[in-house]
């Protein structure tokens, strides 16, 4: 037995988290999806496994709620897992749902330009722009983008301090920047533009939608690309690159 595997996630303002946590708890409870869904003021964030039926299940009673109006604007992502890729099912209220501890970081008002997975080559081969991992370091030495700039951070509530010691917007005025499913890159664009930058794009949809998409014969992809589940690693087509579970405290502490 497989089973499908939904990374998700959506920046919306939603007026009570808690109610929403509640319903979608009782729907993923009630087919046996197990993984974690993170809901703040904000939005909604996370990765949920199980059979297609219990899956599409939570994406339904999510789709129907007021503040979404549908499927339109959720990043969705679907892979597949030969063994149940999480422990327990984890809903939880959070006050972000992807921690970067900055308020001028907010994507419900401004991010940068999206770039479709089939574009992204020709951006980073362009030598006036800066190729910028926004993961842990943990994630950027198990595998990146060529030519790609790592922050050496431990968790993403580092990266705006990187910023502001690395990085200045007279110098460097066209940044590319991407993370495992396109969330990390929301707030990063959305701070990098409120500190000055000009010209600031994301890989729309991540590493995830670029392994997906790309044929791995035309790839600048090297290495493999961490996932916070138990199949630890995935290569081109989404499928499951297995290995040792090598996650350092920091990496523990860090989300998706």
């Amino acid at each position: 037995m497989s089973f499908t595997v939904a990374a998700l996630y959506r920046f919306v303002e939603i007026p009570d988290p808690a109610a929403l946590r509640d319903r979608l708890q009782a729907v993923a409870e009630a087919g046996g999806v197990k993984g974690t869904l993170l809901v703040a003021g904000e939005g909604i964030n996370g990765t949920i496994a199980g059979t297609d039926d219990a899956v599409e299940a939570v994406l339904a009673a999510l789709a129907a709620e007021p503040a979404f109006g549908g499927r339109d604007g959720l990043e969705l992502k679907y892979s597949t897992a030969a063994a149940m890729p999480f422990g327990r099912l984890k809903v939880k209220v959070k006050p972000e749902i992807v921690t970067i501890g900055d308020a001028a970081a907010d994507p419900t008002r401004r991010v940068g330009t999206y770039v479709a997975p089939e574009d992204w080559n020709a951006l980073i081969a362009d030598p006036d722009v800066v190729v910028l991992d926004t993961r842990n370091d943990f994630e950027v030495r198990m595998g990146r983008f060529e030519g790609a700039a790592n922050p050496e951070i431990e968790r993403f509530s580092e990266f705006p301090a990187y910023v502001d010691r690395a990085l200045d917007p007279v110098r460097q005025r066209r940044v590319a920047m991407y993370c495992t499913g396109g969330i990390r890159c929301e707030k990063a664009s959305a701070l990098l533009l409120a500190r000055g930058f000009d010209e600031v794009f994301h890989l729309k949809g991540g590493i995830l939608a670029y392994l997906e998409q790309v044929p791995e014969a035309e790839s600048r992809w090297r290495g493999d690309c961490f996932v916070f589940d138990e199949r630890v690693a995935l290569g081109h087509g989404l499928a499951e690159r297995p290995g040792p579970r090598e996650r350092d405290a920091g990496l523990q502490k860090d989300e998706p």
